[in-house]
């Protein structure tokens, strides 16, 4: 692991040499104009709630097949109740907090506290941010869960969570934007316990450093290609992570517009190695990979009526493999979405759905079984 803490405190210098450098953490919620007065305060809430009704007589609400015909087929489900309060100590120093009060329906542990970061901000070429906050590695850690595309996160981005690449993580990170000639580049570089959040501290000695990197390719269909790497230790074992992704946003007609979203991930999984006995366990960390990707593309159409801002059509497909190097089993899921934007900016939205699993091979009694769910989807944000 020498060669990486070389390789980290390189780029820490070349990139605070940059020119223009202006990064912030991605909140979890939308913000107005920054207030010149200090220390000012802003402050933010999420509610949504879902009904959910399985449309196969075995599986349950929570995709679980029970082979005697048992478990919940419909409920009402209450998935956030956000609150985030960002407070502006000086020109140079914020701190972000969020919680989601809807954990407390479950074991508080390890929940409910979401964001809780410091980012301060050196001068226009660099800023760093400290805490529990989401690292950059992909497409979904750019933009917050209340106006996401589709009806959740996707399956990859769950999964690359629970091995520490995404989701909310303890560490430090630092980024920037500035240009390439004429072309626009954003990098961010973080380094994490890769444990989860809320966390006493690391479960070991191993961290893990992930770098991304996004290129500007063209401002009229806001074209972004964006690519992101990691490496670092688990269990004393190096592992590794990469990954690529493209946006665009097209403009069909005044009112129409095409947004797309494709990305890709491959990784080591640690969570499934460590899960096996210490004599069960193969020499090679290596030897379970990860694999997903998915495609989500959606329509808008622009009403601007005082009581429907929007009409938006979506279709998430996804493949997810959590083990594609030894027993391989994909999961295929294809989530059709039609919502509707009763204020700007997702202030109230209701959306309808499906949420349809296939796996290559079905495990009876397990959550790895073929499922139709329907949903329909409410919130509202400040």
């Amino acid at each position: 692991m020498k060669r990486t803490y070389i390789y980290l405190a390189f780029l820490f210098v070349v990139f605070c040499a940059m020119p223009g450098l202006n990064y912030s953490q991605v909140p979890d919620s939308t913000w107005g104009k920054t207030s010149e007065k200090h220390p000012s305060f802003k402050f933010k809430g999420l509610f949504q709630a879902r009904y959910v009704v399985s449309a196969n007589d075995d599986v349950d609400v929570s995709g679980l097949h029970h082979e005697d015909h048992s478990g919940t087929s419909n409920s009402f489900l209450l998935k956030y109740m956000r609150a985030q309060v960002q407070a502006k100590i000086s020109k140079r120093t914020e701190v972000i907090a969020l919680v989601n009060l809807a954990d407390f329906k479950n074991d508080p542990k390890a929940r409910v506290l979401e964001n809780a970061y410091l980012k301060y901000t050196f001068s226009p070429q660099i800023a760093v941010t400290v805490g529990q906050f989401r690292p950059w590695f992909g497409i979904e850690e750019t933009y917050p869960v209340d106006i996401i595309k589709s009806l959740d996160w996707s399956n990859q981005y769950f999964e690359f969570g629970k091995l520490g690449w995404t989701s909310f993580q303890i560490g430090a990170s630092i980024g920037g934007t500035f240009h390439l000639g004429k072309l626009p580049f954003q990098y961010a570089i973080s380094a994490v316990n890769g444990n989860g959040k809320n966390q006493v501290s690391d479960n070991d000695n191993g961290k893990q450093y992930m770098t991304r990197m996004v290129f500007g390719l063209s401002k009229k269909y806001a074209l972004n290609i964006g690519l992101n790497g990691g490496v670092g230790e688990v269990a004393r074992k190096n592992v590794y992570a990469w990954g690529a992704d493209i946006v665009a946003n097209v403009a069909l007609a005044p009112k129409w517009s095409l947004d797309l979203q494709l990305e890709g991930k491959q990784a080591s999984n640690h969570a499934m190695y460590t899960a096996l006995p210490d004599g069960e366990r193969p020499m090679s960390i290596n030897e379970f990979l990860v694999r997903g990707v998915y495609f989500l593309p959606n329509l808008r159409y622009e009403i601007k009526h005082k009581n429907l801002s929007s009409i938006e059509a979506s279709c998430r497909y996804e493949y997810l493999d959590r083990n594609f190097s030894q027993n391989s089993n994909p999961r295929q899921t294809i989530t059709p979405m039609l919502g509707l934007e009763f204020l700007k900016d997702y202030g109230a939205r209701i959306q309808i759905g499906m949420q349809m699993d296939r796996y290559k091979t079905q495990l009876s009694n397990t959550t790895t079984y073929n499922g139709n769910l329907f949903i329909v989807q409410v919130q509202s944000r400040l």
